[in-house]
């Protein structure tokens, strides 16, 4: 049987994003396959196409963090999991495919009735919001945050999910979005037009308990200064990395992964040592979810719940069919989309 996936072999633009069609491939010991519904599309996506993601694998590769499916066919030594059963999984690279085989371990469970475009939505953005809300930050009720790119794939899970923690939320974002994420119980601060340390200090008094840092670079340290004594900034992205969804780095078309993140030391070192007690500390979600698979599966598992009594709704900017990954790409790298993208594979719904 034959089957479509993305594939890149060279590093660089949209451009690099190629279909292919090759035999399917058949689950090992241990695997299962999986025939995806949906796959999720992020910024990480794109700066792995550009080089420049940590987790970048060698030429050539499959991209894609996150996906929703059904499976397919079992491999041997593969118990307690059905046929058709729908699975998520976090594979970090690989999911824009028709069929991809994982380890069983690596796969959760989605509880039935759900919406794969949702569902996959919950598995990237709005597991990095809850485990940034809840394990590094460990908000409490009526603490104020700032939210980075609140009009984005993990700013809108932020939002939701600060609100369902009683927060007092502000969140930088581009004027046109700033409707939207005040609808979501968040002071809006437009980045392009206003300085968001300055606004934090007027409309605060003494600044915010956390921020949710996704620019990277010397962004982290503004950050800081809108936080009160005792506050954290929770440094997880390296958006600034890019600009219309190129790197910005030099060198383009090479493998680079750490020269982004090569100042989180720096910010996380400056900030023990300097007076104030407002530390820097990083989140990763594969990293975590490599020391304590228990709290990926857990996480994904309450999300799922609250999904089903519909207290959290993921905002779909965009679906694709996965032949379309290129125009994804280069929608996302525009900036301005609100919410997630989603490549919808055999056959799912693209409405």
């Amino acid at each position: 049987m034959k089957y479509k996936r993305i594939f890149i072999t060279h590093y660089g633009g949209p451009d690099e994003l190629r279909i292919v069609e090759e035999e399917c491939p058949e689950p090992k010991k241990g695997e299962v396959r999986v025939r995806v519904l949906a796959a999720g599309v992020s910024l990480p996506d794109v700066m792995m196409r550009e080089g420049i993601h940590p987790e970048t694998p060698r030429l050539p590769f499959t991209p894609g963090w996150d996906l929703v499916g059904a499976v397919d066919r079992l491999g041997d030594d593969v118990s307690g999991i059905q046929t058709g059963q729908i699975v998520a999984a976090l594979p970090i690279f690989g999911a824009y495919t028709e069929y991809v085989c994982l380890p069983q371990s690596n796969l959760v469970h989605v509880p039935p009735g759900l919406n794969a475009a949702e569902a996959v939505s919950l598995i990237l953005n709005y597991v990095t919001a809850y485990q940034m809300l809840h394990r590094t930050a460990k908000v409490k009720k009526g603490q104020k945050v700032l939210i980075h790119g609140a009009a984005g794939g993990v700013g809108t899970a932020l939002l939701q999910l600060g609100r369902l923690a009683g927060l007092d939320m502000y969140g930088t974002c581009k004027s046109k979005d700033a409707g939207a994420v005040s609808d979501m119980g968040c002071i809006p601060i437009d980045y392009e037009h206003q300085d968001f340390v300055k606004e934090i200090q007027r409309l605060t008094g003494d600044g915010v308990d956390a921020v949710f840092e996704s620019i990277g670079g010397s962004h982290i340290w503004l950050s800081r200064k809108t936080l009160r004594r005792g506050g954290k900034v929770v440094a997880f992205g390296l958006t600034g990395s890019l600009q219309g969804g190129r790197s910005t780095l030099g060198r383009q078309g090479s493998r680079q992964r750490y020269r982004a993140i090569s100042n989180f030391g720096l910010y996380i070192a400056l900030s023990w040592i300097l007076p104030g007690r407002k530390r820097v500390v990083p989140y990763s979600i594969q990293w975590l979810m490599r020391l304590k698979p228990e709290f990926f599966r857990q996480d994904l598992m309450a999300l799922f719940d609250l999904l089903k009594q519909q207290k959290i709704k993921p905002l779909i900017a965009q679906r694709f069919p996965l032949a379309d990954a290129r125009k994804a790409h280069e929608l996302l790298g525009k900036g301005g989309v609100m919410g997630k993208i989603v490549l919808m594979c055999n056959g799912a719904s693209i409405e």
